[in-house]
């Protein structure tokens, strides 16, 4: 559709949902978050969709929250009241997300890309968390973004809104990856390619594993990782993916060359 906002494609096994409203730099206006909710569903629901990238057109990838719909708007009537639910979505995907980032993002849009398993930007990008210098708190993104940041970081940039790079951003546990321009799609596809290879459902408990808080009862935490581990052992993809080994074949869950 011509006056859509955000694009879904699924090829191979991998679910591009882009962001194209360069126009206000894919800002989260009210159209563009029921669209990116909508293909999030979709991609979740399709079992056909091993991996999601979350990418964009124009030069920023998303500059957050769309303030000129948020102006004159009383606190319940506020866009943000939507943006936990697409970061719940992100974090809780079964399917691993790949953030692909040529341009820089902005507040919510660094939430978003805080939520996504892996991140990926060009080295000119840069980022800001930038409410406080609005006179607004990055209270929703805090969810997905302090489990990334070293904390010294997070005081320093949640408090000042500075811009910083995506060298920088790397350091701090922001992003995964920072390349040159032309690298980008490589490189984003040298992370889909080995996503792909896992199997879905040991992806998704796998990504469980890793957002569960621990308890400090060693006992009960072997307890409950070797019920986990024992189970996917003995399951229908520990099982196939022990025979594919044994017999020197991909397994069955590998997406097919072209």
């Amino acid at each position: 559709m011509a006056d859509e906002l955000v694009h879904y494609e699924v090829r191979r096994g991998i679910a591009t949902i882009t962001l194209d409203s360069p126009h206000n730099r894919n800002a989260l206006s009210a159209q563009l978050r029921a669209e990116l909710t909508g293909h999030l569903k979709a991609a979740t629901a399709d079992d056909a969709v091993r991996v999601i990238v979350l990418s964009h057109t124009g030069p920023v990838f998303c500059s957050g929250m769309d303030l000129k719909e948020a102006g004159g708007a009383s606190a319940d009537k506020q866009g943000v009241n939507e943006f936990p639910a697409i970061l719940q979505q992100l974090w809780t995907s079964p399917k691993p997300v790949v953030a692909r980032l040529a341009g820089p993002a902005r507040a919510g849009g660094v939430g978003i890309v805080a939520a996504c398993d892996i991140a990926v930007a060009v080295d000119t990008a840069t980022f800001a968390f930038s409410e406080v210098r609005i006179g607004v708190v990055p209270a929703v993104i805090s969810v997905t973004v302090l489990p990334r940041l070293l904390p010294r970081a997070a005081h320093e940039l949640f408090l000042t809104g500075e811009t910083f790079t995506a060298p920088k951003a790397v350091a701090i546990g922001l992003i995964n990856s920072a390349v040159p321009a032309d690298d980008l799609d490589a490189e984003v596809t040298r992370y889909t390619d080995m996503l792909a290879l896992g199997a879905p459902n040991a992806l998704a408990a796998t990504k469980r594993m890793l957002q569960e808080p621990r308890s400090n009862d060693l006992d009960a935490v072997f307890a409950d990782m070797l019920a986990l581990s024992a189970r996917h052992f003995g399951g229908p993809e520990g099982q196939e993916g022990i025979a594919a080994f044994v017999g020197k074949r991909k397994p069955s869950w590998v997406p097919a060359e072209d």
